[in-house]
């Protein structure tokens, strides 16, 4: 089988390829927002980090079940691994730069903190 096969059969612009990217990208939102509103500070301090790991190991996960055969797909591709990294990517920097507008001006105070005026 041939590289232009494989191109063939796993295109790089496919709308699974849209899927695994979006699909990241909120999870990394999701999993960040959830550890933002955790009881711990180590937890709310590296939300974007955590929220950024969980959502890769989701994916690696999902590659893992495609690869074993539990989902109805053509099984694993490392393009989809890499959509879900672009994914991920995307949603860091977004957090990041709302994250560093949102605190700008105060760094005395974190994430859920507030004044006492």
């Amino acid at each position: 089988m041939s590289t232009n096969d494989n191109d063939n059969e796993d295109p790089w612009l496919a709308p699974d390829k849209l899927h695994h990217l979006l699909f990241c990208f909120s999870l990394t939102l999701l999993f960040s927002f959830l550890a933002t509103r955790t009881r711990y500070p180590f937890l709310r301090r590296h939300s974007i980090r955590v929220g950024s790991i969980l959502s890769l190991l989701a994916g690696a996960a999902k590659e893992a079940a495609d690869h074993l055969g539990f989902f109805q797909s053509s099984g694993a591709s490392a393009k989809d691994a890499v959509a879900d990294f672009i994914g991920v990517l995307i949603a860091y920097l977004v957090l990041s730069l709302v994250s560093s507008f949102w605190f700008s001006g105060r760094p005395d105070k974190g994430p859920g903190q507030t004044s006492m005026v």
